[in-house]
C-alpha cells in the first residue's frame, strides 16, 4: 500500500535522515522525496512511500513516524495515498 508522508518544521540537521530512519526500521520502502526549504528557516517535505513489506501494520508505522515528528519538533503526517488523494481534488 502506498502512503503520503508530509513533513514540516523548522529546518535543523537530521530531519531526512530520521524520518528515514524510522521507515527502514520497518521495511517501509521511499519511492518519491521531494523537500524545500521555505522563508530561510522552514522546512518542507512530501514522501510517497510503499509499506507492503512491512512486517508491522500501516497504523503502528503511522504511530512511530508521527512520534518521531513529536520527538524532533516537527509536524509530521501519515496518510494513505487515496485519502491524501481524494482531499487534494476538492
Amino acid at each position: 500500500m502506498k502512503a503520503v508522508i508530509t513533513v514540516v518544521g523548522k529546518d535543523k540537521v537530521g530531519i531526512i535522515a530520521g524520518v528515514s530512519d524510522v521507515l527502514a526500521k520497518y521495511s517501509v520502502n521511499i519511492l518519491d522525496i521531494n523537500q524545500t526549504i521555505m522563508h530561510d528557516d522552514v522546512f518542507t517535505m512530501i514522501m510517497i512511500v510503499d509499506t507492503e513489506k512491512s512486517p508491522v501494520s500501516f497504523d503502528e508505522v503511522q504511530k512511530k513516524v508521527e512520534e518521531k515528528g513529536v520527538e524532533m519538533g516537527l509536524s509530521v503526517k501519515m496518510q494513505h495515498e487515496g485519502i491524501f488523494t481524494a482531499m487534494s481534488e476538492l
